[in-house]
């Protein structure tokens, strides 16, 4: 069997990615505690197809905006300040740890669309049963410092093993910024094959700015920029542009072709919520254009 990553073997990586539970076990998904039982399946998969459609209106609007915890973020008093930033700011959609008990939480603080990432197919089904109207194989930075690195093939059957356990929820995978520009875009055109919703790019990790100021917040953004424009030219499905974004280059991927924005250390890094909530009213702003930005190209033609 392939291992599920691919790197110094180390027990903080085997801790942090749980082998015991490894996803591509075939005992996990018979598991008693993995099935959502609270109504019939018929119910159930009609529902989760509603939220489906109304969780994606946003990525098919072209104004996404999701505000991100951490895969690893287990910390609820910064959990519940990252969903209370993303709410009072403006944002979309928040996404948090593959926990259900985060999820509970985040519910009770928020209306936005609730999504959970894990590298844990198994994980995502109590999370979904809390609350959960989203899911993402993703947000792979805390992966990256332990030295752990995801090939195509195992995001491809993560994303298998994901579809095949909840073919009715909005799925969101993530395409490593470890892969090149080339088989980043093969990737993601075969992850629209398997029926993901969106395709969510990254690049902050690899980037690393030699100017200050605005200049290096655009140096920052250059790799995930970059996905993002490569790949909603080659595939139907909405991309959402993340990983060292900010207010100045948010509205730059919107520009590349990306149908939505996800920012991460920018909100969840900060001290305290008020500075977290200006933070997302700040990028949200930002790809909001005023009336009067929308009439400026106008004017300034008029006065040609």
């Amino acid at each position: 069997m392939q291992t599920l990553f691919c790197s110094p073997s180390s027990s903080s990586s085997l801790a942090i990615f749980k082998l015991n539970q490894n996803p591509l076990l075939p005992h996990l998904v018979s598991t008693p505690r993995l099935t959502l039982k609270r109504r019939p399946a018929s119910t159930t998969r009609a529902l989760l197809s509603a939220h489906r459609e109304s969780v994606l209106k946003d990525f098919q609007e072209r104004r996404a905006l999701k505000i991100i915890s951490g895969l690893q973020n287990l910390d609820r008093e910064n959990v519940a300040s990252v969903v209370t930033a993303a709410d009072k700011g403006g944002a979309t959609h928040v996404d948090i740890a593959c926990d259900a008990e985060l999820v509970k939480l985040a519910i009770s603080l928020t209306s936005l669309p609730v999504c959970v990432s894990s590298v844990d197919p198994a994980e995502f089904l109590p999370a979904v049963e809390a609350g959960a109207l989203m899911v993402e194989i993703g947000n792979y930075d805390s992966f990256y410092e332990a030295g752990i690195i995801f090939s195509a093939d195992q995001i491809l059957n993560l994303t298998k093993e994901t579809r095949r356990l909840l073919p009715s929820v909005a799925l969101s995978v993530t395409v490593p910024h470890t892969l090149g520009l080339p088989d980043q875009v093969k990737l993601a055109e075969l992850l629209e094959q398997e029926g993901v919703d969106v395709i969510q790019t990254e690049g902050g990790k690899c980037s690393h700015p030699s100017k200050s100021g605005i200049l290096g917040l655009i140096e920052k953004a250059a790799p995930t920029l970059a996905a993002a424009y490569s790949i909603s030219r080659a595939v139907k499905i909405p991309v959402m542009c993340s990983s060292g974004l900010s207010a100045v280059t948010a509205p730059m991927a919107i520009t590349a072709g990306a149908a939505g924005v996800g920012v991460g250390s920018a909100v969840n890094k900060l001290n305290d919520v008020v500075a977290m909530i200006a933070e997302v009213r700040s990028i949200a702003d930002s790809l909001t254009p005023s009336a009067a930005q929308l009439s400026r190209p106008n004017s300034a033609f008029l006065n040609l």
